[in-house]
């Protein structure tokens, strides 16, 4: 998915989009943006502009194109009667990037996608070169033995001592390899995204 200026469009969605944005720099810099203008009167959305916005959230913080986020959306709302945001959390969080990612094995979700991309990643030990690849409860993902010892990989093993993945995730460090245990939970991953908004978006 091509997009533009990060700083740019976290000013707009927030710095929670992309990591880049999750720095001091950028925090005082916003600071110092809101002392200039702090006398100005925001501009008031509407309330399609907010529904607007979340959509564009989601679709940034997860790093997918139009299209993907619809359909995502569609099948969400056209497989159960209940509330939709549910199965649509668990599509998005059990994309094979989004699980490299919340492992911890890449530290951006971009990354995580090249690595799949490259050939990196394997499922269930047969090698993976699908991000968008849908995964389940059981399934086990983790850096390909040829891979390990790629500059790419160095100082992973040391980062994931300190990392603690949401709790449907198991991990194993030392392997640089993690298990799904269980379905997403939306209270387990600190999220800005209101997906109701986006359900309503699409349901326009």
């Amino acid at each position: 998915m091509l997009i533009g200026p990060k700083y740019k469009i976290c000013k707009r969605l927030g710095s929670g989009v992309f990591e880049k944005c999750q720095t001091q720099k950028f925090t005082l810099a916003e600071a110092r943006k809101k002392g200039r203008t702090s006398d100005r009167r925001p501009r008031a959305l509407s309330d399609y502009g907010k529904r607007l916005l979340e959509k564009q959230r989601v679709r940034y913080t997860y790093g997918l194109g139009e299209r993907q986020l619809y359909n995502y959306v569609r099948t969400a709302r056209s497989g159960q009667s209940g509330d939709p945001t549910t199965p649509l959390f668990a599509r998005l969080e059990l994309r094979l990037d989004n699980v490299v990612y919340r492992l911890g094995l890449a530290h951006t979700r971009r990354l995580a996608r090249q690595m799949v991309a490259h050939g990196h990643i394997t499922v269930n030990d047969r090698r993976a070169f699908t991000p968008a690849r849908e995964l389940a409860v059981g399934d086990t993902v983790e850096v390909r033995e040829g891979s390990k010892k790629r500059t790419l990989f160095l100082g992973v093993l040391e980062r994931l001592k300190e990392h603690a993945p949401p709790n449907w995730l198991s991990l194993n460090a030392d392997q640089l390899q993690g298990k799904i245990t269980a379905a997403p939970s939306r209270e387990a991953v600190e999220s800005v995204i209101n997906l109701p908004a986006v359900v309503e978006y699409y349901s326009r």
